[in-house]
């Protein structure tokens, strides 16, 4: 068969070409121009960066017939003969095939022979972490003292799992993973040379599909060119990778923004009808929120975004959010995307993760309509402090015609408290009331009146959590908050789903006062004192007389 893959056809032949990697070839370029080579080699990285293909650039070089060159001719028959695989002093081993100390023996006792047709004998060994520890041993003493026509160049993923005797004896490169604008240039400069017409959006999802990988970006593209009729498009990608669309990315955004639970769960279903994976779709969506938060905090920093491209759809979306619910959204798909791994119905935890996300949202409302109240409030202020100061420069006003000061009075005649909004009076009112027996039972239904309520709204349930029941009258229950936008939204969005749920559990005991925790513990304490303070323990002679034969240190005083 005559075709070769791409990433075959386009090996780097020269350090120049090897992509993203400048900071290793420029190292190896000098040192092979000034022939100050080590003995051994490390090349560790993520796959597909470049690794065994810059060690077989290394072993042409230091062969070549015009050496000391800073790269390969190509041209002549050691480079030729390395490209190709036919000359035998270049050994290619592949560790994880041949992880035994009988191989890693038959190296050492091979490589006391001169090479036969280069200058240099070069062993490259692929995967060496894959090797066993008496493999490890076996190499150790000729790593150590090879002789001077001998160069070991040792590739990795996992540098980790190489013993530390193993690493101290070598030169050690790291090779990153390469950055999405050099993928893109490269591909582009493939086909084009190829004549192969494309879509730049369709490449630059490549880019990101191969996670940093040159060989796995042209493999990608490779599949596109079979995959697509005659122009590599975005559709065809989308197919091949199984990434989402933006466009379905900025509809479910959209929707959970607006708590829209029928077009959340529609978007999710066909994109996944579509053959996209669940843990796939819950990776963009993850993504896409990163990309929004980026955008909120430094909106000129849209060349990092990983899944979002800066448009006005997606502008029209980022408005909507706040960074307190993206910061929460993240958080909630990370933790949902750790479930995932290991859930046998991934697509039941996509959707419990965006059922969660719907319920964040009240947060960010409460937090605009706070907003929104506070704007009105300072203009009002204002305006109450220019007619102050119209009516400290003397000036008079029509008779028929109320004074300023006078109409802003009518519109801010004191009002009666919201029903059920926590002040002092109101808690104190229920405590008169209160006894231990309805509170007992109130507390013994709670769990049941908890359950009741995430029947009627999951919302309403979610704000409620954070609260218990700390006395209770004939009529009333009163519930201490933790968290005060908790309890701002239950005294005002769900105070009537409660209300209804306690009247059908205790009949009478229909309403509630809600308060914090703080200001609990504090109205407590008063109305404890008060009670101290009105009923006063009456003076005991005897406890007198024993006060004065003992001490008053020695005295426990105890109602019976």
């Amino acid at each position: 068969m005559s075709y070769q893959a791409l990433y075959r056809v386009w090996r780097p032949q020269l350090l120049e070409d090897v992509v993203g990697q400048s900071h290793i070839t420029k190292t190896l370029k000098n040192a092979l121009l000034q022939q100050k080579l080590a003995h051994a080699y490390l090349f560790s990285g993520p796959r597909g960066t470049g690794k065994t293909s810059a060690a077989k650039i290394v072993a042409k070089a230091i062969n070549c017939k015009q050496a000391p060159v800073a790269e390969p001719c190509n041209e002549c028959d050691a480079c030729v003969g390395i490209t190709n695989g036919s000359v035998v002093d270049v050994i290619e081993i592949d560790a994880a095939s041949n992880n035994g100390v009988d191989e890693i023996r038959d190296i050492r006792d091979k490589v006391k022979f001169a090479p036969s047709e280069v200058a240099y004998k070069v062993y490259i060994i692929d995967e060496v972490h894959m090797l066993s520890t008496g493999a490890f041993n076996a190499l150790l003493k000729t790593l150590e003292e090879p002789p001077a026509h001998v160069i070991f160049i040792l590739a990795t993923t996992e540098p980790h799992k190489i013993p530390l005797t193993i690493l101290s004896r070598c030169q050690r490169f790291d090779f990153k993973p390469i950055s999405n604008e050099a993928l893109i240039n490269r591909m582009k400069f493939i086909l084009d040379n190829n004549q192969q017409p494309y879509e730049e959006e369709a490449i630059e999802l490549i880019a990101r599909a191969a996670d940093g990988g040159a060989r796995d970006a042209l493999s990608l593209l490779d599949q596109a060119i079979s995959f697509s009729d005659e122009k590599v498009s975005t559709e065809d990608v989308l197919t091949i990778t199984g990434a989402v669309s933006r466009e379905a990315l900025h509809q479910l955004a959209a929707a959970l923004e607006k708590q829209n639970a029928r077009l959340v769960l529609e978007t999710i279903d066909e994109t996944l009808k579509g053959g996209k994976d669940p843990k796939r779709l819950l990776e963009d969506l993850l993504l896409y929120y990163r990309d929004l938060l980026l955008y909120k905090t430094a909106p000129e920093t849209a060349d990092l975004f990983e899944r979002a491209v800066l448009d006005d759809a997606f502008v029209q979306v980022a408005k909507s959010y706040s960074r307190p619910f993206i910061y929460a959204a993240i958080q909630s798909l990370s933790e949902s995307q750790q479930e995932m791994k290991w859930a046998l119905q991934p697509k039941i935890v996509l959707e419990m993760a965006v059922m969660k996300l719907m319920q964040l949202a009240p947060a960010q409302d409460t937090a605009q309509v706070g907003n929104e109240e506070m704007r009105a409030l300072q203009e009002k202020v204002k305006r109450l402090e220019e007619e102050l100061a119209s009516v400290k420069q003397g000036n008079t006003f029509d008779k028929s015609e109320p004074a300023p000061a006078q109409k802003e009075r009518r519109r801010m005649q004191p009002r009666a408290p919201q029903q059920g909004k926590a002040t002092p009076a109101a808690a104190r009112e229920l405590l008169e009331n209160a006894n231990k027996a309805d509170l007992q039972e109130t507390v013994s239904q709670w769990g049941a009146i908890m359950e009741k309520i995430k029947g009627e709204s999951v919302p309403a349930h979610a704000w409620l959590s954070d609260s218990k029941p700390v006395a209770a009258s004939d009529t009333k229950v009163l519930l201490a908050f933790q968290n005060e936008m908790h309890r701002d939204m239950m005294d005002t969005k769900f105070r009537g789903v409660l209300c209804q749920v306690l009247k059908q559990t205790f009949g009478n005991r229909h309403d509630f006062v809600t308060l914090l925790n703080q200001q609990w513990q504090q109205i407590k304490a008063e109305y404890m004192k008060d009670k101290q303070t009105d009923h006063p323990q009456e003076a005991d002679p005897l406890i007198d007389e024993a006060v004065k034969l003992v001490g008053e240190d020695l005295i426990e005083i105890i109602d019976s």
